[in-house]
């Protein structure tokens, strides 16, 4: 286990049971006292937790992994999906994408697609995600289009009314939605209202509406409704998703994809 495995296994563990202690996380990691207080140190000087005498909690009452330390989760699952969405897009399209993970993964594989390597533009990508938007803009052959707004240090997202106020003025060819939930029958879904409204207006703009979501946040609930089932046209999964969850898509109008 490398040490950035180890570190986001003890902030998964430190979500899960909201506070660690240093000998049952030593236990169920497989390694040292010694290293896991190292590991926690480490972690308080980022501010990813607060040390107490003997383990840890976590750091502020909202607790949230940023991105970074999300992004090795589900990893091959992730990857599937975003070459299957990346797959969806045509060349010139204009492509909004949400903050996350997996959207953060399809902007990779679009990048990487040999038939958008040239073009004036071979794609227009609208996106409110920084670190999107920073690994796009090295490739001359995007057009990038970056919204304002005020930043989010866990998801590197910009919301707000400035970033809405971009986002209303544009029309889009496919929206590419990354979500913490999505049901049949309560729509999709995220944890923070700012967020949703981006993702909502996203929505709105765009013509074709894609989510891409791992097995895991489908069938769930989360804080904040971005849109109905109903406005979803196409969900690219992975093949964990059950038969019987897909019918339910299915028979909502949505298109299930499932890799």
């Amino acid at each position: 286990m490398t040490r950035k495995e180890r570190w986001q296994r003890l902030l998964d563990l430190l979500v899960e049971r909201g506070g660690l202690e240093v000998e049952p996380a030593a236990e169920a990691l497989g390694v040292s006292a010694a290293t896991i207080r190292r590991d926690l140190d480490q972690l308080a000087e980022q501010q990813l937790l607060v040390r107490t005498r003997g383990g840890a909690v976590p750091h502020g009452v909202s607790y949230e992994l940023p991105l970074r330390y999300r992004t090795s989760r589900r990893a091959a699952e992730k990857g599937r999906i975003s070459g299957a969405v990346a797959a969806l897009i045509a060349p010139g399209e204009v492509v909004g994408l949400t903050g996350g993970t997996t959207t953060t993964e399809v902007a990779r594989a679009l990048a990487a697609r040999a038939d958008l390597a040239t073009g004036s533009p071979a794609l227009t990508v609208v996106t409110n995600a920084l670190n999107i938007a920073g690994e796009l803009v090295i490739r001359p052959q995007f057009k990038i289009v970056l919204t304002g707004g005020v930043a989010r240090p866990q998801s590197y997202e910009l919301t707000g009314p400035l970033a809405q106020q971009v986002l209303g003025q544009l029309t889009m060819d496919t929206a590419v939605l990354g979500v913490d939930a999505f049901d049949p029958r309560d729509g999709a879904a995220t944890r923070h209202e700012d967020e949703a409204a981006m993702n909502r207006l996203l929505c709105e703009r765009a013509r074709r509406v894609v989510i891409a979501a791992d097995s895991s946040k489908l069938g769930g609930r989360a804080f904040a409704r971005i849109c109905a089932t109903s406005e979803v046209d196409v969900l690219v999964t992975d093949t964990a998703l059950p038969e019987a969850q897909a019918r339910a898509f299915r028979a909502a109008g949505v298109e299930v994809v499932r890799v």
